[in-house]
């Protein structure tokens, strides 16, 4: 017994220091564990965005499980688990990639970075650059930073430069922004993100680069981001290789979990599934249905038949039949599939798309091939030789290409909004069949030739510009149809009088090949002047697309379980440094106490101008107090001094997704970030209490006014036209608006106004004429002041018609609202400025 005792202890013993042993290997693998862990709830973020980016733990841990099958050699395990771990992200990032449409992909490079090395972000640097740190910035403090910018830098960048000074003064210090002769490079360069200085390059981290970037060149940021990302996560490039089904299917999809392709609207991939199908089951053991009303039965019975038999299924555009997918999930877990049987779904983004669904499948985006060229080849490959060549009639097939071409640049434009378009339309298919169909009518009656204003009435006011709700969009729809539908283009022959774009002629032909040829030797890359817009185009859509990247970023930083339910220290938190800036903002001001009344016209004998400066003032007073009124009603919730009512919890709701309350939206429609609208809000409350006082003295009329300070800029000018109307003693209708952007006042002007501070997009213009925007030219310019006037109809205007070209005035780049029209002088050409995209805006930021 004895010996036996000392057996088990020495047994125990040796457990213990077996179990010691495996411990401390097992702990050596901790941090890949944690690594997949942190790369796991990184990409569960990505269903705030959209919702089909949904993904299953199953799914993500066969990934980890393929990682841990890599077989590089590592000197000990330190270097192994560095390496696995780099495997693991490599892995994930291309998996997750080939899920999420282009345009999200490099959100979520910059997401990933972020989760996965927080060490190289130094406090407040990433709440910074996704604009949720604004720190209190008056008009004063403005002015002075204006004032002490160096000549290099954009007088506009003042506003984001103060507070690059004031989030991180060190910063700010390191960089020396007077050192011109060191700056010259990066502030010239087309490629600014890969040309600091030197000593900048020394002190500063790969984000505070970034962060000098968005401040003073955000025409490169998009790019500086995709280098900032690339670099973190060790990348050449952050895009993937194309996608190869085959591929895929050998290498990653599984009998039970079905392959859902996401496709974006005119993408179809049936065709190369066809193709995979054939070469690897056989085209008769393929089988499609396209979902709709009355296939759902069709559907189950082919199910269960290809899942038996080992065939292939293909059950297209589900989003037409979400109410039915519960079932066709319940009939899917209670399969037992042949090992060759494959599933392939195809839907376009739908909000109630099942989340099982969505988690258990394998899904990879598709996307129409953007450009001119691609849009054009599968224009062509969906008409036959013989549809081309139908009657003989050579203009026909010339007109044809012109229709392809045509629909190619209004569909790829849109690449370029808010500059090409203002908005989104949906121009499909069936606008091209519809147009192919009038064109194929007219060459049948024989009147084809000589009706090209009948094919303009149509497409400008039916087919495309149906679609169209902004006035100045139809005029650029307009000015196309113009330049491709014309006897002057469309001859018959190759002897036209103009070309349809810079190299291109038509031939004069009816052979489909000799379409195809010009087609083929086409760039892969649109030319901005196949759509007629600025060589300086790209620094546009680089400020368009890196504001989009952080606003998703901002998204995907909203806690939305806190904004649920009441949580103390998780609204003290997250509310706080709003509660704090708006304390900030109204220091040292009265607006919050001010005393206003509704201002009456009647009882005051006020001219119409003064009446609208008064109430303009009135509404601002009376929205910060509700402002303010609210905001103090949550931040006494959060004190636990009042008790939390239904209208607080749904504006700590809105104020937690970084999103304006709907309530402060409906008193003033302002940007969607509720810490920009508060500095918006009080910035132009002080502006307006300044307009009264010079208006008290009548001083107002004399000086430059900047509209963008007003809340209501278009009601201004309407107060101008019914004052101008009062002193001419005539009625507002026999008025119209003219200006003049030499100094002097219009002719026939009783009342003049200057008016400054405008912006401009898409053309450059110094005070005589347009002038077209070069490669290097800002993506937004300043323009001088120019005075404008209501005056009677039968005046001369300061411009003839064929000199100038009437420009819209935004509220802002983004282009959603028109506060009015301006006629600036512009020379002959005046298809090239609208084309251009040309807008003027009241602020540019």
């Amino acid at each position: 017994t004895k010996a036996s005792s000392i057996t088990i202890a020495d047994s125990l013993q040796e457990s213990v220091r077996l179990q010691a042993s495996l411990d401390k290997e097992r702990d050596a693998f901790l941090p890949l564990a944690e690594t997949g862990s942190t790369i796991f709830f990184v990409i569960s973020d990505l269903s705030k965005i959209n919702n089909m980016y949904r993904f299953s733990l199953a799914s993500f841990l066969r990934l980890f499980q393929r990682s841990l099958q890599t077989k590089e050699e590592a000197s000990g395990p330190e270097m192994r688990i560095k390496m696995l771990s780099s495997v693991l992200q490599s892995f994930v990032y291309e998996y997750v990639c080939r899920s999420l449409f282009k345009a999200d992909r490099l959100m979520y490079a910059l997401h990933l970075v972020h989760g996965m090395y927080p060490d190289m972000f130094l406090e407040n640097e990433w709440e910074a650059f996704c604009g949720l740190i604004v720190p209190d910035m008056r008009a004063d403090s403005q002015k002075q930073m204006k004032d002490s910018l160096p000549s290099w830098v954009d007088p506009e960048r003042a506003s984001a430069v103060g507070l690059l000074k004031t989030n991180f003064p060190n910063l700010f210090g390191s960089l020396d922004l007077q050192d011109h002769e060191g700056w010259l490079n990066f502030s010239r360069s087309s490629q600014c993100e890969t040309e600091f200085p030197p000593p900048v390059l020394k002190k500063t981290s790969a984000m505070q680069q970034m962060l000098v970037v968005q401040a003073l060149r955000p025409d490169r940021l998009q790019s500086a981001m995709s280098l900032f990302a690339s670099r973190a996560l060790s990348m050449k490039e952050l895009s993937l290789p194309t996608l190869n089904l085959k591929r895929m299917y050998t290498n990653e999809t599984l009998s039970r979990e079905p392959i859902l392709l996401v496709i974006s609207p005119g993408a179809d991939p049936s065709t190369e599934l066809q193709e995979l199908a054939s070469a690897t089951v056989g085209s008769e053991c393929y089988h499609q249905v396209a979902m709709g009303q009355g296939q759902a039965d069709i559907a189950m019975q082919l199910l269960h038949e290809c899942s038996r038999n080992g065939e292939w299924l293909c059950l297209k555009n589900l989003h037409l039949v979400t109410a039915w997918l519960p079932k066709l999930e319940k009939e899917l877990n209670s399969l037992e599939p042949h090992e060759n049987f494959r599933l392939w779904l195809t839907a376009e983004v739908h909000p109630k798309f099942p989340t099982i669904l969505l988690q258990s499948s394998l899904k990879i985006t598709y996307e129409a091939p953007p450009g001119i060229k691609k849009n054009l080849q599968r224009t062509y490959d969906s008409w036959s030789p013989e549809f081309i060549a139908k009657g003989g009639s050579v203009v026909r097939s010339q007109a044809l290409f012109v229709l392809a071409w045509f629909h190619a640049v209004v569909q790829e434009r849109r690449s370029y909004i808010p500059q090409g378009w203002s908005k989104f339309y949906e121009f499909s298919l069936a606008d091209l069949k519809s147009g192919a169909e009038i064109l194929d009518r007219l060459a049948s009656s024989g009147r084809g030739e000589s009706q090209w204003d009948f094919v303009h009435g149509l497409f400008e006011n039916a087919i495309y510009g149906g679609r169209i709700d902004n006035v100045f969009d139809l005029r650029v729809l307009k000015s196309y149809l113009q330049q491709y539908f014309t006897p002057d283009l469309l001859t018959g022959s190759s002897r036209a009088k103009k070309r349809m774009a810079s190299n291109i002629q038509l031939p004069s032909s009816c052979n489909i090949s000799e379409y195809t040829d010009i087609i083929n030797s086409l760039p892969d890359d649109d030319r901005p002047v196949y759509f007629g817009l600025p060589a300086n185009i790209e620094r546009s859509m680089q400020r368009m697309t890196s504001g989009q990247v952080i606003g998703q970023l901002k998204v995907l930083m909203r806690s939305d379980v806190a904004a649920d339910k009441f949580d103390r220290e998780k609204w003290a938190n997250e509310l706080s440094p709003l509660l704090n800036l708006w304390k900030k903002l109204n220091q040292g001001g009265n607006l919050i106490q001010q005393k206003v009344v509704l201002p009456s016209d009647k009882s005051e004998g006020r001219a119409p101008i003064s009446s609208f400066i008064f109430l303009e003032r009135f509404n601002a007073v009376k929205l910060i107090q509700s402002v303010h009124g609210s905001l103090a009603a949550l931040s006494k919730v959060i004190r636990g001094t009042m008790l939390l009512t239904s209208e607080v919890q749904q504006l700590a709701s809105s104020l937690m997704r970084h999103e304006t309350p709907l309530a402060w939206q409906n008193r003033w429609e302002g940007p969607d970030d509720p810490i920009l609208y508060l500095r918006t809000i009080v910035a132009k409350a002080l502006a307006t209490n300044t307009w009264v006082e010079k208006a008290d003295s009548n001083e107002l009329m004399k000086e430059t006014l900047d509209l963008s300070e007003l809340f209501h800029p278009d009601t201004f000018l309407n107060a101008l036209r019914q004052q101008t109307a009062r002193e001419a003693k005539c009625s507002m209708d026999s008025l119209k608006f003219i200006c003049n952007w030499g100094g002097k006042s219009p002719q026939g002007a009783h009342i003049p106004v200057k008016i400054g501070g405008l912006q401009l997009e898409g053309c450059t213009f110094d005070g005589s004429r347009l002038s077209e925007n070069q490669r290097d030219s800002a993506s937004v310019s300043s323009v001088p002041a120019c005075t404008v006037a209501w005056v009677m109809k039968n005046v001369e205007e300061p411009y003839g018609r064929g000199e100038c070209i009437s420009l819209p005035v935004y509220h802002s780049v983004d282009r959603d609202k028109v506060v009015t029209k301006l006629k600036v002088p512009c020379g002959a050409d005046h298809d090239a400025w609208i084309q251009c995209g040309g807008a003027l805006f009241l602020k540019s930021q």
